[in-house]
């Protein structure tokens, strides 16, 4: 049985959280990959309602969850999420969660220089979650990260700290905005040490051994490709590789480990926070949609915009995103408008163009081309087989698959974890 490696393929908030809770569900062992909190996913088990942003979802189902060193982790971030999820019943441990440890970690200059950035730029910020993400990103390349293990190290700590507050303190100083101390982040770090190194682990040992013997392992992206560092649409993206060939060097493991490349996708096309967005529609359709889909980011909260499917941008994220197969998710939100609509292409400056340009000036006056379809009056939600769908929803699914180039292999028709068609196991390769 291969691995599986799942990644959204829009923007992000894909309806990613029930579909990797119903593959953790199969799997021996869930892995996050990249990113950090400013991800969520959430999962909705019986009459529970866990909201994820770190821990991997497999710790729902029981199974060995890894953070790889890939992430960037808030140590805040993930205590108060192990809290959470523990008053809800369930049991985080270092049995049953294991930390790379050369993760780097987020601290509160981070978010600080994330957020005085964005007051910076006043009407061009990028919109971020003010996480730290970003900035932890930069301190991992830049070599001056502070990694889990150096927690184990007083000494070593100490002197990347002065590093680390020679680079932030001055840019900090220079925004306006508070400067930090050492000992108080000396402090605050020794006293997360011992809370945090029971989870550490040379995680790249951990999966060459789950590989041996034979482990059926899922590889949990964040986010999504068109908010990949190099592929999105930059610069309105997230600080990180989101597409699958990251998760080899986020978690450690050879290229040919990941297995199964699984993209989700709304049957519609959201994004949050700013950036370009040709289909977005800001009529009274894409009020429906955000209204019917309950469109708000599980981190941010914020409400998301809404537009018609996007098969251009998708084709693209297939093509660098390795994607195999699609899952589409929210085909009921869709139920009972007269007529749909699926961008085909993009003018831009009077040509037609297949892909999205990577210039934010020409993103910005890509004008979509759309294909209309007709719309179905009965209900798609619930559904558990193509039988149980109108005509005019399965007609919609494989015009996009003809689209997008790749086949639709599962179909979620609503929240619940069993409304799923599935024409193709991701797990049999």
């Amino acid at each position: 049985m291969a691995n599986v490696a799942v990644i959204g393929a829009q923007w992000g908030d894909e309806g990613k959280g029930k579909v990797v809770d119903w593959l953790a569900s199969r799997a021996d062992i869930v892995v996050r990959f990249q990113g950090g909190h400013n991800a969520g996913h959430t999962l909705v088990v019986g009459n529970q309602v866990y909201k994820l942003s770190l821990l991997p979802s497999g710790v729902v189902r029981g199974k060995l969850g890894v953070i790889g060193n890939g992430v960037v982790l808030d140590p805040d971030a993930l205590l108060s999420e192990i809290s959470r999820v523990t008053a809800q019943g369930l049991s985080v441990t270092p049995e049953n969660l294991r930390i790379a440890e050369n993760v780097p970690l987020i601290l509160p200059l981070h978010s600080a220089i994330d957020k005085a950035r964005e007051v910076a730029r006043g009407a061009h910020a990028i919109g971020t979650t003010g996480r730290g993400i970003g900035p932890a990103y930069e301190d991992k390349v830049a070599r001056r990260a502070i990694r889990l293990s150096d927690l184990a190290e007083p000494e070593v700590l100490s002197h990347k700290l002065d590093e680390l507050l020679l680079h932030h303190n001055t840019l900090l100083k220079g925004l306006g905005a508070e400067t930090f101390d050492k000992q108080d982040l000396l402090d605050r770090l020794l006293a997360l040490a011992p809370k945090l190194l029971p989870y550490a682990e040379p995680v790249w040992e951990l999966m060459d051994a789950a590989h041996h013997a034979g482990k059926r392992v899922l590889f949990e992206g964040a986010q999504a490709v068109m908010l990949d560092v190099d592929h999105g649409t930059y610069p309105f993206v997230t600080s990180s590789n989101t597409v699958a060939g990251n998760a080899a060097a986020g978690a450690g493991v050879g290229p040919k480990q990941i297995g199964y490349v699984l993209g989700i996708a709304k049957a519609y096309t959201t994004r949050v926070g700013s950036g370009p967005f040709p289909t977005e529609l800001k009529d009274d359709t894409g009020r429906l949609l955000g209204e019917r889909g309950h469109e708000f980011g599980t981190v941010t909260g914020r409400p998301r915009r809404c537009g018609w499917f996007d098969a251009c941008m998708v084709r693209q994220a297939v093509k660098v995103g390795g994607i195999e197969g699609l899952v589409l998710t929210k085909l009921d939100v869709l139920d009972g408008l007269k007529e749909l609509r699926i961008c085909t292409g993009y003018q831009v400056d009077g040509q037609v163009l297949k892909r999205l340009p990577a210039s934010i000036a020409a993103q910005e006056k890509a004008v979509p081309v759309y294909e209309v379809l007709n719309g179905w009056s009965g209900s798609t939600r619930g559904a558990r087989s193509y039988a149980e769908l109108p005509a005019e929803a399965v007609k919609y699914v494989r015009r996009i698959e003809e689209l997008v180039e790749a086949q639709v292999v599962l179909l979620s028709t609503s929240p619940d974890r069993d409304d799923t068609i599935m024409l193709r196991d991701p797990f049999a390769g």
